[in-house]
């Protein structure tokens, strides 16, 4: 029976994900429609213990992406959260950034909303994202709701059902926002700007926004939605994706390129001559903008951005803050500081001034208004990174951890390994470390860190260094350290090593 099932193995992190379709050996599905339906229904219940209020009083909205699966769970969402009682809009195809904003007052005024996607996963998987008025789920509110999983037992009433054409607004909010700050009724007239939307969501920037405002987006690609995903997967983080982006500017001689996940939180750009702004060089970008704008401010990003990034933060007048990985986590902390911004190398970007939250688009947005004073100066957007000093080398290697417990062995091998590194000449354990254990090793040029993965029994490792065979030299030297742990997987280090 359903409530017989394990509930807990949806959580991921702040979302519920799982396999929703057939297509992959050894890869059931998890996620169906009844899945999907008893968690929304528990959703609403959980949203009026919360709130105090009535089922019936509460309005909630709901989108999906493009996976050949979201219809289907879209569906049977709407018809939970309407034998609760509860007043649904339905959005449609949607963003996920477009959904936490049908909670603003000043738009549908919704007490929460539900996302449809999986983000940038295989076409088989979806899973469903949570927002109320105060921003995303953390994951421990995701745990409540499928502890309630179990022992819910569904209503049967018929809650009023709206459909909402969302995108459409949230597309000429972003619109008009530039128009406002740039003073043109078409600010990016003359600007050649290709776009990659992986066949995800993302066409809608180029067409609802970018031909509004007078660019010319020809040789963008992907703007069309399809599951299967056919050309690359929507990720900026995905090296084919971004080499198909990189190719279309430099095919095309544009002047930027934009590329998005497929739910539209993530986003990155390349320059004209058809460089990388990912990473730690979209870190740098968006700190140099906003460093202009409110100079000393706290620059919050996760764990394995470069050492070079610390100093162009640092040489721009600002304070960088390195936290847990986890793009909830940064944006968290971003609160507690009040910082202007939290960020991720994965793309994940939460500026204070969009109520911290994690949007591809918006950001893209506050980038293109740079873009476009810049063009006028007859100057490019690569200009704000020009200082940036990227490693010379850089890898990530990840170990598996064998012991049924693994958070409480992997706990054990790091705090081993802080002991052994606070003994090793050359090595100097980093004062900033938020998470696991990050060392500067002089003799090498570099770093390494090596933390606990947020979910799998990993201890994933990164190592970056300014000279050539400096990530080899410290991999080395940290594979005699963690060779004694018989319960760790290090063969991928022997491979790397050689």
């Amino acid at each position: 029976m359903m409530v017989q099932q394990d509930w807990k193995k949806f959580k991921s992190g702040s979302d519920v994900r799982g396999v929703a379709l057939e297509g992959y050996e050894n890869q059931p599905v998890t996620l169906d429609a009844a899945a999907v339906q008893r968690i929304a229904g528990v959703f609403v219940q959980w949203l009026a213990d919360g709130y105090g209020k009535a089922p019936g009083s509460l309005k909630i909205a709901i989108g999906r992406d493009c996976r050949l699966s979201s219809p289907e769970l879209a569906v049977a969402a709407i018809r939970a959260m309407r034998c609760e009682d509860a007043q649904v809009y339905d959005c449609g195809l949607c963003t996920t950034p477009a959904m936490f904003n049908t909670t603003l007052p000043q738009e549908l005024n919704c007490d929460a909303a539900i996302m449809i996607t999986a983000s940038h996963l295989p076409w088989n998987r979806n899973g469903m994202k949570f927002f109320t008025r105060e921003g995303g789920l953390s994951g421990g509110e995701i745990d409540q709701i499928l502890e309630m999983c179990a022992d819910f037992t569904p209503g049967k009433h018929h809650g009023e059902l709206q459909q909402v054409e969302f995108l459409a607004r949230y597309s000429a909010k972003l619109t008009e926002q530039l128009r406002r700050s740039l003073g043109e009724k078409k600010p990016l007239t003359g600007l050649h700007i290709v776009v990659d939307a992986g066949n995800g969501l993302g066409g809608f920037f180029a067409r609802n926004i970018l031909v509004p405002l007078g660019a010319d987006i020809s040789g963008s690609q992907f703007l069309e939605g399809d599951g299967h995903f056919p050309n690359h997967i929507p990720n900026p983080e995905d090296e084919t994706a971004m080499q198909a982006i990189c190719r279309a500017v430099v095919e095309n001689h544009a002047d930027l390129g934009i590329i998005f996940d497929t739910d539209c939180d993530r986003a990155a750009v390349v320059d004209h001559q058809g460089g990388e702004m990912n990473r730690n060089r979209l870190i740098a970008l968006v700190a140099a903008m906003l460093l202009k704008e409110e100079p000393g401010a706290t620059i919050v990003t996760d764990s394995v951005t470069s050492t070079g990034l610390a100093e162009f933060i640092r040489d721009h007048g600002g304070v960088h803050r390195r936290f847990k990985r986890g793009y909830n986590n940064v944006i968290a902390e971003a609160q507690r500081l009040n910082a202007p911004v939290g960020i991720e190398t994965s793309g994940h970007c939460a500026l204070r001034e969009n109520y911290y939250l994690d949007d591809g688009a918006y950001l893209v947005v506050r980038i293109l208004e740079q873009v476009a004073l810049l063009h006028r100066k007859g100057e490019t957007i690569s200009a704000l990174t020009a200082g940036l000093k990227q490693p010379m080398e850089a890898a990530e290697i990840r170990l598996n951890i064998l012991p049924e417990d693994f958070r409480a062995y992997g706990a054990g091998v790091l705090a081993a390994l802080e002991e052994q590194a606070r003994q090793t000449p050359g090595w100097e354990v980093a004062a900033d470390s938020a998470e696991g254990v990050r060392v500067s090793c002089c003799g090498a040029g570099g770093w390494f860190l090596l933390r606990q993965s947020l979910h799998d029994p990993v201890l994933p490792l990164n190592i970056e260094s300014d000279m050539p065979g400096g990530v080899k030299m410290i991999a080395r030297a940290l594979y005699e350290v963690l060779r004694p742990n018989e319960g760790l997987d290090i063969s991928p280090m022997i491979s790397y090593v050689g």
